[in-house]
């Protein structure tokens, strides 16, 4: 079951490449170059996008923010945490987009606290809607990869692609 209420037969083991420091940096080198030019901070979804937005700032120099999917009411009562959301334009790091709801939702709520957004930036795109839906909140895509990518790669070398078993 997805977080957006579907379910889906393919399941992606992010934290196999999340976990693994040679796999990350590796996809995170090849993240930069869809960075927009335009960012001066990144902003870490919680919990996939946390690792790729830390390594991401350590290659581009750009601070990274820890982005949690609600604020916490106590300790700082923040939803972003290192450093202020206000005033600047983030890119949103996540790890997956599906339908794009979570990513929305944490976009308008760091709109409300002052951010603008130069857009979203995620390892893997599953094709369910979500660059439409973001489109339609006036947030563009950015994937490394894509499901149809993932499965046409792991076709042509025999792998068996995605696991199938209704779990992510």
């Amino acid at each position: 079951m997805l977080r957006s209420g579907t379910t889906s037969d393919e399941y992606f083991d992010k934290y196999l490449f999340e976990g693994d420091p040679a796999l990350l940096r590796e996809i995170a080198e090849s993240l930069v170059a869809l960075l927009p030019d335009d960012a001066d901070a990144l902003a870490g979804l919680e919990l996939g996008g946390v690792p790729i937005a830390t390594v991401l700032s350590q290659l581009t120099g750009l601070p990274a923010l820890f982005v949690r999917k609600q604020a916490k009411p106590y300790g700082t009562r923040k939803l972003a945490e290192g450093g202020e959301v206000a005033g600047r334009r983030l890119l949103v790091v996540e790890d997956v987009v599906t339908s794009g709801g979570q990513v929305i939702e944490t976009c308008g709520q760091l709109r409300a606290l002052g951010a603008d957004i130069a857009g979203v930036l995620c390892v893997i795109d599953r094709e369910a809607g979500g660059m439409a839906n973001l489109a339609a909140d006036g947030l563009k895509l950015h994937s490394l990869f894509t499901m149809s990518s993932l499965t046409a790669a792991a076709s042509r070398t025999g792998s068996p692609g995605p696991r199938r078993d209704g779990q992510d």
